[in-house]
């Protein structure tokens, strides 16, 4: 709640302030007098409290736009607009699907690409081109066909195994890194980061939500 100006929270031992937030809920919602006034999930005041910078939103407001799968086949014009520099690492080769030449590349190739729904996230709205029937292959050509801006498609990445135990047994099953760099006046890459699991045979989609799973991540200095 806000309380004096300040955001604070309800405590066993009374109000204590709160200084950052890191938020799980969508701009509209989280204050219902700067946005959805029918929002019961947000903090009534809280745009307020951050305006006058007493209170910092880890992800503010508009950085929403980066979980747009679209964008990041723009990476490479954004490194070279704002920093005059060319990329260290590459980008996946991405297929914008609004494009004409590139949908029919995507089209003729379902069998081979993996397929995403821009705005969808947990490994929902997606095709593993080779792991899927053609069934779900000519449902997906609608899709992109219907709205083509809400799709891209990459090649199918041949991701690290790591052994995983199974009742009785080990089998290798496709993991990926993601490392959490913090970028300040300095930049701190944590000594560390998630390490997801497919834990379905075979399958490389490591989401919790579609039956992944965690490991410990070791790092060896």
């Amino acid at each position: 709640m806000v309380v004096d100006g300040y955001l604070q929270m309800r405590t066993t031992k009374g109000l204590k302030r709160v200084d950052v937030i890191y938020r799980r809920i969508d701009d509209d919602f989280i204050d219902p007098l700067t946005f959805r006034s029918d929002s019961m999930l947000g903090v009534p005041g809280l745009m307020d409290v951050y305006r006058a910078g007493r209170v910092a939103l880890a992800n503010a407001p508009g950085t929403g736009i980066a979980d747009d799968k679209v964008i990041y086949a723009y990476v490479p014009q954004m490194i070279r607009y704002y920093l005059g520099e060319e990329q260290l690492l590459p980008n996946v080769p991405t297929y914008l699907c609004w494009e004409p030449t590139q949908q029919q590349h995507v089209l003729q190739n379902l069998d081979q690409l993996v397929v995403k729904a821009a705005s969808e996230s947990g490994g929902y709205g997606m095709l593993v081109g080779p792991h899927s029937t053609p069934e779900q292959r000519a449902e997906f050509a609608n899709r992109i066909q219907a709205a083509p801006r809400n799709y891209i498609a990459q090649p199918t990445l041949c991701l690290s195994r790591v052994p995983t135990l199974f009742g009785d047994h080990f089998e290798g099953c496709h993991v990926d890194l993601r490392p959490y760099i913090l970028h300040g006046k300095e930049i701190y890459i944590n000594p560390g980061g998630l390490t997801r699991v497919a834990l379905r045979r075979g399958s490389l989609v490591v989401n919790s939500s579609q039956g992944g799973g965690t490991k410990d991540t070791w790092v060896v200095a």
